[in-house]
């Protein structure tokens, strides 16, 4: 098939070919006659499956048929709801590529930049707006956008915004918009809050399920070194001294963790830059930049920063830290290996991480191997813990494991609880108890 035959109009195919797109992916090819005869849609695909054209070339498609007198006021008529603002930047870019021999205008609302850039495009009007949560919440509440005329509402990669605290943004915006209108829903799983929303959003959906995310691409050689703890930077150091490794992207668990490594790998002269929430957006696009045009070997960064990277020639993906959900080593890795090429995916593992090396083997199905000849093999594994993991129903993860992982909590997630403070009796005892005696009472808890 090719795209001719999902009768997309002249000019969408003119820019398709320019940008040398040539057969749709089974994504394409499933959702763009569904999405252009206006039906909503659920689509479950990972990144890398070709989900941004399917749902931007309708939508182009869809609004470019409708008149719009010349010179009247450009209104929002399509919102595409994206967590990062990589991943928004990167989807403006394609949404210009493939409109632009059309008459429509797209504008990118990301946080991390001047308010006033994004004014000015805004005066001047715009068909279709990419945005991420927290900037566009800012912009309704100023009442400097306007969402009443949305007719197509995209939300990409739903559950990483769950993951990333913005559900509740994203309930209010929905609520600025017509009820009557088409969506399009996107999410590589589906947690209970993701499928609640799905039943409320969307009417009589049609359902395109591409690449089940327990999978991992067969051209992807997968390889686990267990390592002695404390030893992960050195060993990184030495898989970096082989020169055929041109261009590696290096996963940390936290920010203050990928600036670490990229400050010791500075130090054995690897060029490398960080990429994170802390990062201004000027400091993640140049990262971005050097790091796609080979300027910088090695980019280190977490899973929400990630979200965007979008690089169809990298060789190597690292897990500094193994993700403590399984479904995000899948992610993770599809990195790389990427437009029919060969790629590699190489994890470390401490001794506190074998619990998730556990769930991440159950999830894709088989037993990543070990490299077992290096310089910090782990000398001891934790006691009964085959045992222990045997006895636990499955699925079932140790709990607390997330919250005494070392070096911070993951970016992105928030402690649900805040803790209870001690009652001001207590406290006040224990700080005069070296003043006076104080008379011990029995309470009621």
């Amino acid at each position: 098939m090719t795209f001719n035959d999902l009768n997309i109009t002249p000019a969408i195919l003119k820019a398709l070919t320019k940008e040398n797109y040539t057969s749709p992916t089974p994504i394409q090819e499933q959702s763009i006659p569904a999405v252009l005869a206006g039906r909503d849609l659920l689509g479950c695909a990972q990144t890398g499956t070709g989900k941004t054209a399917a749902f931007s070339v309708p939508i182009i498609q869809l609004l470019s048929e409708q008149q719009v007198k010349p010179g009247s006021l450009r209104r929002i008529r399509s919102l595409i709801l994206t967590p990062t603002r990589e991943l928004a930047i990167q989807i403006s870019d394609n949404i210009q590529a493939y409109s632009q021999f059309t008459q429509l205008r797209c504008t990118a609302i990301v946080g991390g930049v001047s308010q006033k850039v994004q004014e000015r495009a805004l005066n001047q009007g715009t068909d279709i707006m990419i945005a991420t949560p927290g900037r566009l919440l800012d912009l309704i509440n100023q009442k400097r956008i306007d969402l009443q005329y949305v007719q197509i509402l995209v939300l990409d990669e739903a559950d990483r915004m769950l993951d990333m605290g913005f559900i509740h943004d994203v309930k209010k915006i929905i609520t600025k918009m017509p009820a009557k209108r088409q969506t399009l829903f996107f999410s590589a799983t589906m947690p209970p809050e993701i499928s609640k929303m799905v039943k409320s959003l969307l009417v009589n959906p049609v359902k395109v399920e591409i690449t089940p995310v327990s999978s991992t691409a067969d051209r992807i050689e997968q390889s686990i070194y267990l390592l002695e703890t404390g030893n992960k930077q050195n060993q990184l150091n030495k898989i970096l001294q082989d020169k055929s490794i041109v261009s590696a992207l290096v996963f940390t668990r936290t920010k203050r963790g990928a600036d670490r490594v990229t400050r010791d790998l500075a130090k054995v002269n690897i060029t490398a830059q960080a990429i994170h929430g802390n990062k201004s957006q000027n400091d993640r696009q140049n990262a971005l930049k050097n790091f796609k045009s080979g300027a910088t070997r090695v980019l280190v960064a977490t899973d929400i920063a990630a979200r965007g990277i979008d690089i169809d020639e990298l060789s190597h993906v690292i897990n500094f830290n193994l993700p403590n959900i399984p479904e995000t080593y899948v992610h993770r890795i599809g990195r790389t290996g990427r437009a029919g090429l060969s790629g590699t995916a190489i994890s470390f593992c401490e001794a506190d991480e074998l619990p998730y090396l556990k769930d991440i083997q159950k999830l894709i199905g088989k037993t990543i191997p070990e490299v077992k000849d290096h310089a910090y093999p782990m000398r001891h594994t934790p006691p009964a813990f085959q045992e222990e993991r045997a006895a636990k129903p499955a699925g079932q993860r140790p709990a607390g494991r997330q919250a005494n992982r070392p070096g911070g909590r993951p970016e992105g997630n928030k402690p649900k609880t805040n803790p209870k403070p001690k009652p001001k009796s207590e406290w006040f005892k224990k700080s005069n108890r070296s003043k006076q005696p104080v008379k011990q009472t029995s309470q009621t808890h």
